[in-house]
């Protein structure tokens, strides 16, 4: 570990400062702001319209940058001010600290040297240990909960999302955003890995002291926003980013490179794969139009399975093939249900398929469910083959 005058010079030359955003926290904020300068004077304070006395305390700082808020407007939109702010001043980089008492500013000197030796630019996050005694419970859930979504939006496995004690990279991250409270935490840490910046955890030390701290998180309230924001960010993970990552992958290789590399080279075994590839294959010919690309990825993701080949096989539905898929479900679910009419290729139509619809539904999962095995199995010994030459 660095020396802290080390640590003070190295955030001068790198352009880092710390962002304190503040509200109604008068029994820590005094701590965290003297904390933080024993590393750096560069520190910008927002104070997000308290209503105690912190403006008084932030009086006795008065070298530092401040920016007041007669009112709350929420974490996020004060998050956003102080980057505005640091931009302005020239800063490169931030580092947000909670002012509640939760985040030891001793951590500082851990995103600093975690900067130094990354070869990139990268959005820092502090991964809390949230199995500790005394973090409350709906903190370690929420942090799962978090987890999760944020791995299926953006496919990065991290241990904790939720943490404000962060590094941000200024010029990389996102300039516009559409949210104003806690959720924005979720929602610039996505957008960032979406424009293809690592996000990346730290091990950090946290305290949950219940006679100090003071969490301004309205559970329900909170929580409605941050499902509404989820559910956004996860309907254009599927309808555009899944399937833009997908072909820009594919157009950056030829087909014969990135067969073997992304699809035959996975590190996914053989039988994940070939799972993958019959699910794929399963929900594009079965009768779920419109759903195909979002069920072929969220259900590979539910079950962890390859969503890259899922998604690919799921296409097995194009335009040019629907005309035999559906004749070929009509003539399948024609051995089960018996239909009074002789059918026709040459004479295939809407009409013809609404007044033969149980017998299309009936045979399309059938043929769904033996194709997709046919291509599972194929695709499994192809696998195999590969995998002993």
């Amino acid at each position: 570990m660095k020396s802290v005058s080390s640590i003070t010079q190295t955030m001068q030359e790198c352009g880092i400062c710390v962002i304190i955003p503040t509200y109604n926290n008068p029994k820590t904020l005094s701590r965290i702001l003297e904390g933080v300068l024993c590393f750096t004077d560069q520190i910008i304070v927002v104070n997000d319209g308290s209503t105690d006395h912190t403006p008084d305390i932030l009086a006795g700082y008065s070298a530092l940058c401040q920016i007041h808020f007669s009112e709350n407007c929420g974490k996020g939109y004060a998050l956003r001010q102080g980057f505005k702010k640091a931009l302005e001043l020239g800063y490169s980089y931030a580092i947000t600290i909670d002012s509640d008492g939760q985040h030891f500013p001793e951590d500082i000197p851990v995103f600093v040297e975690k900067h130094l030796e990354a070869q990139e630019e990268v959005l820092w996050i502090g991964s809390r240990n949230m199995s500790q005694d005394g973090v409350p419970k709906k903190s370690s859930f929420g942090n799962a909960f978090s987890n999760f979504w944020f791995w299926f939006e953006t496919g990065i496995q991290l241990t904790d999302t939720q943490s404000g004690y962060r590094m941000y990279p200024l010029n990389a991250i996102p300039t516009r955003y559409v949210t104003r409270k806690f959720e924005f935490e979720i929602e610039v840490i996505v957008r960032t890995a979406w424009k293809r910046i690592p996000v990346k955890n730290v091990p950090i030390n946290v305290l949950y002291d219940p006679l100090e701290r003071v969490s301004h998180f309205r559970p329900i309230k909170d929580f409605a926003r941050i499902s509404l924001l989820n559910t956004a960010l996860v309907l254009i993970a599927l309808i555009y980013i899944f399937p833009r990552n997908f072909f820009c992958q594919f157009k950056k290789k030829s087909f014969k490179k990135f067969l073997r590399e992304d699809l035959l080279g996975s590190d996914d075994s053989a039988e994940k794969k070939a799972l993958s590839i019959a699910l794929g294959t399963f929900i594009g010919i079965a009768p779920l139009w419109g759903l195909q690309s979002f069920l072929s990825i969220f259900l590979a993701a539910i079950f962890r399975l390859n969503k890259v080949l899922s998604f690919a096989f799921s296409n097995v539905s194009i335009p040019p093939m629907i005309p035999f898929i559906i004749y070929g479900s009509l003539q399948v679910g024609g051995i089960f249900y018996v239909s009074q009419t002789s059918l026709n290729f040459e004479q295939m139509s809407i009409d013809m398929i609404s007044d033969h619809l149980i017998q299309y539904v009936v045979g399309s999962f059938i043929l769904a469910t033996v194709v997709a095995t046919a291509f599972g199995f194929a695709a499994y010994a192809l696998f195999q083959f590969s995998k002993n030459n």
